[in-house]
């Protein structure tokens, strides 16, 4: 797989951000060298500063987690993240919003609503529309709202949006597409998914990774480990599993599908370029090189915006992405639409998961 010594040329600083991202990744995860060293050394008291006031507010959401809910609300479930970036909980979300669904429970969803635009009146909760544009809603809901078929709302207020949701529609359940350090937003169930890397070097933004002390999590209700994980970075009572699995490729425009093995053939040595603009888009090409996909990649910010013109300039006869990447081309010309092909995938929960939730729901 060929990726480009530099980042894709978009213009303004999408691209410096990109590369900034992979850096600090480098410095969190693989440091290598003096100069790391110095730079992990340096930023040690300001991990220590925020981890901190993260362990007091860790102390606070515990505290209010104690407090029964009022009869007739929904029970909260959040699925969410000690660490920064990508570790898949969003594809976890949807399969068990799915799960919980096909068991007979009325679920909803709230999400943050990372890159939409959400200043000003933005503030305010809304309900996220399917065919929606990413700088509404962002990205992430969308895609969310799209694969479940259930109610999602996005705000900044988590507790102001499960208001909103609750208005909405009756609900037996609300899953919380992060926002474990979220105050404002009771809780009844918290999940932290961690996946191959563990916790980095284990220390707190921005010497590390980690948005509060690894220690939090032993005040959480489980974890649950991403794909070829197989430890958890802290020794905790309950841990479940689940894999992720691509399941189709499929154009843009929906005009074109293939199985996984059917692509690969398909493409054999034709040019192809593959994008991504998550958490961590080195997964995502070193999964399609799994699939035997040879392209060029272009790493991007999570949740950048992808430039129209800066995509069609780009050689390949496809331009593959993820579907978290196909949310932000609504609205591109149907040409350049026909060229992107969307890798589409599903997490797979271990049962046990599902049926435990089960059980904590019903108390």
């Amino acid at each position: 797989m060929t990726t480009p010594h530099a980042f894709a040329p978009r213009p303004g600083p999408t691209g410096w951000r990109a590369a900034f991202e992979q850096r600090i990744r480098q410095l969190w995860f693989t440091p290598r060298g003096l100069a790391d060293a110095l730079i992990g050394l340096a930023l040690r008291p300001l991990g220590g500063l925020l981890g901190a006031v993260a362990a007091h507010r860790r102390e606070q959401i515990a505290h209010d987690k104690l407090m029964p809910r009022a009869s007739g609300e929904p029970a909260v479930v959040i699925i969410g993240n000690l660490l920064v970036g990508g570790t898949g909980k969003t594809p976890l979300l949807i399969a068990l919003a799915k799960g919980l669904t096909a068991r007979g429970w009325r679920v909803g969803v709230i999400a943050r609503g990372h890159g939409s635009n959400d200043r000003g009146a933005r503030k305010a909760p809304r309900l996220v529309r399917r065919d929606g544009a990413a700088t509404d809603f962002g990205d992430e809901p969308i895609l969310v709202a799209r694969e479940t078929g259930r109610p999602v709302v996005v705000g900044r207020d988590r507790g102001a949006a499960l208001r909103q949701l609750s208005a909405v529609e009756t609900l037996d359940v609300v899953l919380s597409d992060d926002g474990l350090q979220h105050v404002g937003l009771r809780r009844d169930i918290e999940l932290a998914v961690f996946d191959s890397r563990g916790a980095g070097n284990g220390r707190c933004l921005p010497a590390g990774p980690l948005r509060e002390p690894l220690s939090d999590a032993l005040l959480l209700d489980a974890i649950v480990l991403s794909g070829t994980a197989t430890t958890t970075p802290i020794a905790h009572s309950r841990v479940f599993h689940f894999q992720t699995r691509a399941t189709r490729f499929a154009t843009l425009d929906d005009r074109l599908s293939w199985g996984i093995g059917e692509f690969a053939a398909q493409t054999h040595g034709l040019s192809l370029d593959a994008l991504a603009g998550i958490g961590t888009p080195e997964r995502f090409f070193g999964q399609l090189a799994e699939l035997g996909i040879d392209a060029r990649c272009w790493p991007l910010a999570d949740h950048a915006p992808i430039d129209e013109a800066w995509l069609a300039t780009l050689p390949g006869r496809w331009l593959i992405m993820t579907a978290k990447d196909a949310v932000r081309c609504v609205g591109f010309d149907d040409a350049l639409r026909s060229r992107c092909v969307v890798l589409h995938i599903e997490a797979v929960p271990e049962t046990a998961l599902i049926d435990w939730l089960e059980d904590r729901l019903r108390g």
